[in-house]
């Protein structure tokens, strides 16, 4: 027969040791318990004492990470009201992972600071001439927070006629006309990729966009899909969190009037645009806009309607760009924003 290993509790004040007078005046009661019950009843109030401090260290840890900023742009679904987003509307996800929403500013009073760069294809044709005015008009319609500059994308760089300044009567009278030669463009992503290489921004907070105005034809790159220079501008772009509008402009000389060149292009603006939260207007055609005016006018409705996010992103084991979406319960309205951005490699690593 197994032996039980049996402890005995007296009753409390009771000497261990009575007499016989004693034990008729101190009856004793003694109860068996069983010394597996006691262990395993004194791990269990130990574990519920310890338990609660690895659980909110892991409820921490979920909101650890490392902050990345982005520009999201609102547009409403209907009509022309974009509701109220307030910080707690707004949902961002890594991946599949939701992330913590450290900040939601809108880009409004001190915190409305712009460095909008209008970059013009030295190899557009004289068409382009009949849109200065229209881009004159836009520069000079910018809010005061707003430094403007102006460039000419040749040779895989950018040249500027004007840099970023306050003065826009200085910015817009230094537009003119593209030299319109065949070739003078190279590729536009190139000089978009080094430009943005060479742009320092003047503030942690400050929005940095891009004006495109060119074909998108690529002059270096022969093939159609997968043009690495479009991938690499793209990925520099989303890295600097810089916003890249484009508008659609003929070459000079035959790719001018080349019906698959410039469909091509007109996708290469379209995938850069819109993959960094951009917008891209072209007519899938080697014709020449009638006007750039109603371009720029969605482009100026739409400066207003942004925000500065900032969310605390996972951190992986490389660094590289990661996968965005933010989203909101509020039906009402678009989140319009880059598809990627950047994120550092863990510490640990």
């Amino acid at each position: 027969m197994k032996r039980q290993h049996l402890m005995w509790l007296t009753t409390p004040g009771v000497p261990e040791k009575l007499t016989r007078a004693e034990k008729a005046r101190f009856p004793i009661e003694r109860t068996p318990i069983d010394i597996r019950l006691l262990v395993a009843a004194t791990s269990l109030i130990i574990f519920l004492f310890s338990s609660p401090a690895p659980v909110a260290a892991q409820q921490s840890g979920a909101d650890q990470g490392d902050p990345v900023q982005m520009v999201v742009t609102l547009e409403p679904r209907h009509g022309h009201e974009i509701p109220m987003i307030t910080k707690q509307d707004v949902m961002v996800y890594q991946g599949r992972d939701r992330r913590t929403v450290v900040d939601w500013i809108p880009a409004i009073g001190d915190k409305s600071v712009l460095q909008l760069a209008i970059l013009i294809d030295e190899s557009a044709g004289f068409s382009l001439g009949n849109q200065l005015n229209d881009i004159r008009a836009f520069i000079r319609e910018q809010a005061p927070t707003t430094l403007v500059a102006v460039g000419y994308m040749r040779n895989g760089t950018v040249e500027l006629t004007r840099d970023f300044t306050q003065d826009h009567e200085a910015a817009a009278k230094s537009l003119r006309l593209a030299q319109g030669f065949p070739g003078a463009g190279g590729s536009p992503y190139l000089s978009l990729s080094d430009f943005i290489k060479r742009w320092h921004p003047n503030s942690t907070m400050t929005r940095r966009e891009v004006l495109m105005v060119t074909s998108g034809i690529d002059n270096i790159y022969s093939g159609t899909i997968d043009n690495p220079y479009v991938d690499a501008a793209v990925q520099d772009a989303q890295c600097a969190g810089v916003v890249v509008y484009s508008i659609y402009t003929p070459n000079a000389g035959h790719f001018g009037h080349s019906y698959f060149r410039s469909t091509w292009g007109q996708n290469y603006l379209a995938q850069i645009s819109e993959m960094t939260g951009g917008e891209s207007y072209d007519l899938l055609g080697p014709q020449a806009p009638v006007s750039f005016a109603p371009y720029l006018k969605e482009i100026n409705g739409q400066l207003p309607n942004q925000f500065l996010l900032t969310f605390l992103a996972k951190p992986e084991k490389k660094s590289g760009t990661e996968s965005v979406k933010v989203t909101s319960e509020v039906h009402d309205v678009d989140f319009v924003h880059a598809d990627r951005v950047c994120v550092p490699a863990s510490r640990g690593e």
